[in-house]
């Protein structure tokens, strides 16, 4: 009998040990996370694209207007620092800047970002380059099917786990710097807005809109139920 309490003891305190462990006595144990097993990796990237200028106001070509609007639209969105035009020198150079100034301000690019240069035309390529510096969210390919994932002993998940699903998330973020950085709140669009919210929320006054009755002079109520009558 005593030693079989002797036993149980032992046991006891074994096990209690046990729960007293450190966080990192399991250190050694695999991560099994997606974000862990396939990270989404962000990292800068010259974007620029070459358009073909006319001057004496005939600008640029159907083609071309599409593809300023597409690299204006993904600077507006995820571009970093200034958005440059470098127009071949030559005498329509001054014509080109005046332009290109113009037209990006138009589109919403501020004027402190827009930064203009030539270059020298050296292969005979006379078209005008416009880029930026933005961010681009990758991770890295799926299809590793190299496992028998009929026959697992390990109980860890095969090396495709995951992996469609962060690939996904970097395809569709918008801004992929937010996978890295939080953004701040005066740079969104919204910042006044939100920052009159918060002021009347932190006074306890009445934070949403004032709606006034004309704006609900065509509303209507939905017809009631006739169920139950």
């Amino acid at each position: 009998m005593t030693k079989d309490v002797m036993r149980l003891a032992a046991l006891a305190a074994v096990l209690l040990a046990g729960s007293c462990a450190a966080p990192g006595d399991n250190d050694g144990i695999p991560t099994m996370e997606p974000t862990a097993l396939h990270p989404i990796a962000v990292h800068p990237e010259h974007q620029t694209v070459r358009l073909s200028f006319s001057g004496n106001s005939a600008g640029l070509a159907a083609e071309d207007e599409a593809n300023l609007d597409s690299v204006v639209r993904d600077y507006l969105s995820n571009g970093d620092g200034s958005l440059s035009v470098s127009v071949p020198e030559g005498p329509e150079s001054s014509e080109a800047i005046t332009y290109f100034g113009e037209r990006l301000a138009h589109m919403g690019v501020p004027r402190s970002r827009i930064l203009v240069g030539t270059h020298p035309v050296g292969d005979g390529d006379r078209r005008v380059e416009v880029g930026f510096i933005g961010y681009v969210a990758r991770a890295k390919n799926c299809g590793d099917w190299s496992e028998n994932l009929a026959l697992s002993t390990d109980n860890m998940p095969s090396e495709n786990f995951g992996c469609a699903v962060q690939n996904n998330i970097a395809a569709m973020v918008a801004n992929p710097r937010d996978l890295d950085e939080s953004r701040r709140l005066d740079d969104a669009p919204d910042a006044a807005r939100r920052a009159v919210v918060l002021g009347h929320y932190e006074k306890g006054e009445p934070s949403q809109a004032v709606k006034h009755t004309s704006d609900t002079g065509n509303e209507q109520s939905a017809p009631g139920s006739d169920i139950g009558n």
